[in-house]
């Protein structure tokens, strides 16, 4: 085998791959823009041709998805200092920064027009706006400045069932506000959690986190706080029109559970953390990913059997 051979397989096994530029649009985080933005969409009064449904659900997705290739873009620098990040194309060298704005501006442009022409315009520019405060506000501005990051940007990650409620009406209502607020106070609990267990990549990448800037003590009364007016909301969110009897039923379970967690979490000190690996802080972590599908699942049930006198109040 000649070098210019073994130079060309080299090459060729760095080179990326389909699956790389798929992780550059976070598909973790745009199936929860996928299924909050559906439950926008089908919760509203009104109703949608199945095809322009999936259209908008699938242009939802698209800017989601671009929304993340430029975070990775921006943050290519602290995800590779982190160690839950480290291992993301860029920072493991598998696609080039430059490959992933590219790749972030198309799709964002694709998703913004496409929603527009296939809803309405006011769907699109929300869209449009959606991915101006993740990467803008959020990723360049707010992530590196305060310790508010987190409940500030959280309204990016609170958008799509709003979008999908536009996308399905063309107006705006209160419903999907209260959608908008269930994910917007659930971000900074569910997040902060994640950080008392992850301290140290915050640390090391210089990013302001609350457990970096105020300490693990005020984290831990912090998240008590958001998930007290948390469970508030989502209980309340049963008696307006997306809720109904089998949501009550889910809320009041969950958030009896959220804040038995938020309470634990409240209670303790860093030795005991330390001692058992922060298992309370992550056991509260996986209860929040469950928390907001089955809220989101319980809307989509009370939409779903309203037809049918099943649902709703």
């Amino acid at each position: 085998m000649t070098d210019a051979s073994i130079n060309a397989s080299t090459v060729q096994e760095g080179d990326a791959e389909f699956g790389d530029y798929f992780a550059l649009l976070k598909p973790r985080v745009m199936s929860l823009v996928v299924f909050t933005a559906l439950v926008g969409l089908l919760a509203a009064p009104v109703g949608v041709h199945p095809v322009i449904g999936f259209s908008a659900i699938l242009f939802i997705a698209i800017g989601g998805g671009a929304s993340g290739a430029l975070n990775m873009w921006w943050d290519a620098d602290i995800d590779q200092v982190m160690k839950r990040t480290k291992s993301r194309p860029i920072p493991a060298g598998k696609v080039e920064p430059g490959e992933a704005l590219s790749l972030g501006l198309a799709l964002s442009g694709l998703s913004v027009i496409m929603l527009a022409l296939a809803t309405n315009v006011f769907a699109g520019a929300f869209l449009a706006f959606t991915i101006f405060f993740y990467v803008v506000i959020y990723t360049m501005w707010l992530k590196r400045a305060t310790p508010q990051n987190i409940v500030i940007g959280g309204a990016a990650g609170a958008f799509p069932p709003v979008i999908g409620w536009i996308a399905a009406t063309g107006s705006m209502a209160v419903e999907p506000w209260l959608m908008f607020a269930l994910t917007f106070m659930w971000t900074p609990p569910h997040f902060w959690a994640l950080a008392l267990f992850m301290r140290s990549d915050y640390d090391d990448a210089g990013v302001p986190m609350l457990t970096v800037t105020h300490g693990r003590r005020s984290t831990r009364k912090h998240i008590l706080i958001y998930t007290a007016l948390l469970a508030l909301l989502a209980v309340g969110t049963a008696f307006s029109g997306v809720g109904g009897p089998i949501y009550l039923v889910v809320a009041l379970v969950l958030n009896a559970l959220f804040l038995h967690g938020a309470w634990k979490i409240s209670r303790r000190d860093e030795e005991d953390s330390e001692a058992d690996n922060f298992k309370v802080e992550r056991s509260f972590f996986k209860l929040s990913l469950l928390y907001l599908f089955l809220h989101f699942g319980a809307i989509l049930a009370e939409a779903v059997l309203k037809p049918y006198g099943l649902g709703g109040w």
